[in-house]
């Protein structure tokens, strides 16, 4: 996913899109190109560039669909489901 283009989705109804750098288990992110969705709203961020989210701020994030390996997430989804679904069996 490094290096695509995402859209952020802040808690506080700012949406960031810009090139992802990097992200971690906390959600954080750095993103470098950004601009925001709704400019005219929020002025004082169109003169930066490259910006650190902090993912207790994230609302949504927005992955391009062709980044998105549809088969792998089904297959993690059903293999989850059955593990579920074994551990309410009883023995």
């Amino acid at each position: 996913m490094v290096d695509q283009v995402v859209t952020v989705e802040l808690k506080n109804d700012i949406s960031i899109r810009g090139t992802l750098k990097s992200v971690d288990q906390y959600l954080n992110f750095k993103l470098d190109d950004i601009s925001v969705v709704n400019e005219a709203e929020y002025p004082h961020l169109s003169s930066v560039k490259n910006i650190f989210i902090r993912g207790s701020t994230v609302r949504y994030v927005h992955l391009p669909a062709a980044a998105v390996d549809i088969p792998l997430l089904q297959d993690a989804t059903r293999r989850e489901a059955e593990a579920q679904k074994q551990q309410g069996k009883p023995r």
